[in-house]
């Protein structure tokens, strides 16, 4: 039988034969169909995940810009540090992965997981450090074994490096990683995960300025991720260039001369507001931040009972104890309620009512002028004035010259401190003033407070005849080319309006506070320049009685702080100083020193023993 025939008698053959042609067809036409789809349509698509696939690019982080004193001393700078990074879309075995990484690191595994879920907030194809500045022994290790180690990388990125390490940390404050909250801000849109920024101080209200514009390497990889060649590099811009006010010398021995003494200073130029130095203590080291600060440490600074991360000098509020009562002096004179010449007679105490008002020297200073009573700081003869006067005027002659109010100085974070009068206290406490807190507020105590920079205004403000200034510490901001961004000029808020006659009335008691016998404040006499200053004690619990005969037994928390106030030289003022020692007990014999040690630096004078204090425990 032919074949023919035999295919006519089986149709069955035949339908089968058809079905299973056209169901090759089909399957051919579909292959047909996806590969002119992967090959014309997709094209673009797939190439790019091809290039994916043998190429990275990798960011280059920008080094922040550095920071020079008003001389050019370079203050911050940038050091290079490695990171042991890793791309996430290169990882297969992530616990292998990290028991690996682990032993080449010497670092506990839990870390490690810790901070690749932390990493998960970065793209898949961005390196997020696994360990930053690690030592080149370790760079080594992981490079001798990268085949084990996929998806790892090391990078090289700049790391802020703090030359004097403490020195003026709370001005400059820390850097930290970027936040999610932060990535959310329109003024980050250009930042990604694992950035550094600034977190307070000058770093954070510099930031645009300092943080520079991320570069890019793309590089060409095998199959395993193993870098083969670099195809293309933009290079990051760094950021600005920042030149400051202060000065390096004066900050570092303003500083030195605290020791370990808890407190601040301000050293500011009376004839621009420029800040020659700023100073809190105890202080932090802020390199510790720029290369993650663990735990244990961020605990050890927050849990100091002495406040290591507070800006003291911004933020600390101190009853300005007697450097307040130049304020009542000038607001006294200013009022008609007193001259220069008119007299008290001091017997060490003034009766109020049912109630004494002692002066600091128990058995009194007899017959005192407004010049003894700054120069010997008699607390009675303030009493008396401030009653002749009243405490409204009072109040106003402290706004004059800086008091109780934020400056307006960079980066922030000022309190205002507080001066109160009778309307403040009606509208806080709903109640009337008297005349007893009239007296407490003319020294300095009761609800009086103040900043070490507000201290050093209102001095500065004293000295150059009545000119409140704005404080600033940024002098001017260049790019990476040397051009002028900008500069800070001097900025006058305000005239205090005071009298000739009575600035030249409360400057020659300070003068005397210095340099004359029994002036309070001797500890800062200096013999080539002639220094004009004023000493202050404020009281942080009251005490009995015998104030000195308890002050010894009292816990440091306890004890009175120092304060001293001065400008030099006394006939061309130059700088102005305020200094606050917390807890030292006495201004003349506790915050004089430093201020004498800030002023020997300014005028280059050689470090000498300093004057015989007073013989008595004045302000």
């Amino acid at each position: 039988m032919s074949l023919d025939s035999d295919w006519r008698e089986r149709p069955g053959l035949r339908r089968r034969f058809l079905l299973v042609s056209l169901l090759a067809a089909t399957i051919f036409l579909l292959l047909a169909l996806r590969l002119w789809y992967l090959q014309v349509i997709s094209v673009d698509r797939y190439r790019n995940l091809s290039e994916r696939n043998r190429i990275r690019y990798l960011p280059i982080a920008a080094p922040r810009g550095p920071i020079y004193d008003r001389d050019g001393e370079l203050l911050i700078d940038n050091r290079p540090s490695f990171a042991v990074s890793v791309l996430r879309q290169e990882v297969e075995d992530k616990e292998q992965l990290l028991d690996r990484l682990a032993t080449y690191l010497k670092v506990p595994r839990e870390d490690l997981a810790t901070r690749w879920d932390e990493g998960r907030r970065f793209p898949p194809y961005r390196p997020f450090p696994l360990a930053e500045d690690v030592g080149r022994d370790i760079v080594e290790r992981v490079q001798e074994n990268s085949v084990d180690l996929p998806g790892v990388i090391v990078e090289v990125r700049p790391l802020r490096s703090y030359p004097y390490q403490e020195l003026a940390a709370h001005l400059f404050g820390y850097l930290g990683e970027i936040t999610d909250r932060e990535l959310d801000e329109e003024r980050f849109a250009d930042y990604r995960p694992g950035d550094y920024v600034g977190k307070n101080g000058l770093e954070q209200y510099l930031e645009t300025d300092l943080h520079g514009t991320e570069g890019e390497r793309l590089i060409e990889v095998d199959v395993k991720g193993k870098e083969l060649r670099i195809l293309k590099t933009r290079e990051p811009h760094p950021g600005h260039k920042v030149y400051l006010t202060l000065e390096r010398k004066v900050q570092q021995a303003a500083e030195q001369a605290f020791g370990d003494q808890s407190g601040a200073a301000v050293a500011i130029d009376p004839r621009t507001g420029e800040i020659l130095a700023i100073v809190s203590r105890p202080a932090f080291n802020p390199a510790q931040f720029a290369r993650g600060i663990s735990g244990k440490d961020w605990a050890a600074l927050l849990q100091n009972p002495r406040h290591p991360l507070q800006n003291k000098a911004l933020k600390g509020q101190y009853p300005p104890g007697s450097t307040f009562k130049l304020v009542t002096a000038l607001a006294a004179l200013k009022a008609g309620a007193i001259t220069p010449a008119t007299t008290v007679d001091c017997t060490g105490s003034l009766t109020l009512g049912n109630r004494d008002f002692r002066c600091w020297k128990k058995v009194g200073h007899g017959a005192t002028d407004l010049k003894k009573a700054i120069r010997e700081s008699c607390d009675v003869y303030f009493y008396q004035a401030a009653l002749a006067v009243g405490i409204d005027p009072i109040a106003a002659m402290a706004h004059k010259l800086g008091l109780g109010q934020t400056l307006g100085f960079p980066p922030g974070g000022e309190k205002p401190g507080l001066i109160p009068d009778r309307q403040w206290k009606r509208r806080r406490y709903g109640a009337r003033w008297y005349d007893g807190e009239t007296v407490i507020a003319a020294i300095g105590q009761g609800y009086v407070t103040a900043t070490p920079l507000q201290l050093a205004v209102m001095t500065a403000t004293i000295a150059n005849g009545g000119k409140l200034l704005r404080p600033h510490v940024v002098k001017e901001i260049d790019d990476l080319d040397g051009q002028v961004v900008r500069t800070t000029e001097p900025e006058v808020l305000g005239t205090a309006d005071i009298p000739a006659a009575d600035l030249r009335a409360v400057r020659s008691g300070m003068e005397a506070v210095v340099n004359e016998p029994h002036g309070t404040g001797q500890a800062c006499r200096l013999d080539t320049i002639r220094v004009a200053g004023k000493t202050g004690t404020s009281q942080v619990v009251r005490m009995k009685e015998d104030r000195e005969a308890n002050r010894a037994e009292v816990a440091y928390r306890f004890r009175d702080h120092a304060l001293f106030v001065a400008y030099a030289p006394a006939d061309d003022p130059q700088i102005a100083v305020a200094v606050v020692v917390e807890h030292g007990s006495h201004g003349g014999s506790a915050a004089a020193p430093v201020a004498r040690a800030i002023l020997q630096s300014y005028f280059g004078i050689e470090t000498a023993a300093p004057a015989a204090p007073a013989p008595f425990a004045g302000d």
